[in-house]
């Protein structure tokens, strides 16, 4: 077993993934990236980059609605880094549009990658830091939105609420283990999926709304991921600059 610290980050090509990765790695960790087909060479540059601060590095392809998928990306990555320390399930994806107009199908997709993606991670994560015997961080992503509904999100809400019910029960479960369980709750963060949907999103912001960049959740993350954060447990964390408050 690696004497050094794994992280395994989903949804790490880009955006808020790719900010965690930097930020482990630059915190000593050794870090393996997933993501979909199609973004291998965003893959390829985050691990030269993370090469650059002399940690090693791993990029997957994989799917996190696939439980087959998840056991054999963490498997992969306990067998060429050595272990598994933390998790981060921060893959996701944001449908907007009425609840009027949303089919089952997007329903169930968003629920697939935000939800379940969510739960296989904290699950087989969960499993190889008990075989392992020396604790853990298990980190999710949830949203603002997890807190608060906003019009024209409804999946995507009802989804990220799901998330902070199954960080609440898993960090109940892990206690005994010496494993804690958290999620973040970022706000409007300047990333190519927020860029991707702003015409639609950008009307239901609340007046006013600040916006940072990814750098802000990863730091929350780097935090909840060192061994100092161990009375931490259970907490969703909101990070959106004051726009909704607990």
């Amino acid at each position: 077993m690696s004497a050094t610290r794994v992280a395994f980050v989903t949804g790490g090509a880009q955006g808020i993934g790719e900010a965690i990765a930097l930020g482990l790695a630059a915190d000593g960790l050794d870090v393996a990236i997933l993501d979909v087909k199609g973004k291998e060479e965003l893959m390829q540059s985050v691990v030269e980059k993370i090469a650059k601060t002399g940690r090693r590095a791993l990029w997957l392809v994989g799917d996190v609605t696939s439980e087959q998928s998840i056991k054999d990306s963490i498997a992969k990555t306990v067998g060429e880094l050595g272990s598994l320390d933390v998790m981060v399930a921060n893959a996701g994806i944001l449908q907007v549009g009425a609840v009027t107009e949303l089919s089952v199908e997007d329903w169930n997709r968003v629920f697939a990658v935000n939800t379940t993606g969510v739960m296989l991670c904290y699950k087989h994560a969960a499993i190889q830091m008990i075989k392992q015997g020396r604790g853990g961080r298990i980190i999710g992503a949830c949203s603002v939105a997890g807190k608060h509904g906003f019009a024209h999100a409804g999946a995507y809400s009802a989804s990220k609420f799901a998330v902070r019910g199954l960080t609440h029960s898993m960090s109940q479960e892990m206690k005994a283990h010496n494993i804690t369980v958290n999620a973040y709750a970022p706000g409007f963060i300047d990333t190519p999926m927020i860029t991707a949907v702003d015409e639609k999103m950008g009307k239901e912001a609340p007046s006013g709304a600040k916006t940072a960049s990814p750098s802000v959740v990863a730091d929350l993350v780097s935090y909840l991921a060192k061994p100092e954060s161990h009375f931490i447990n259970g907490q969703i964390i909101t990070i959106d600059g004051g726009e909704v408050l607990d």
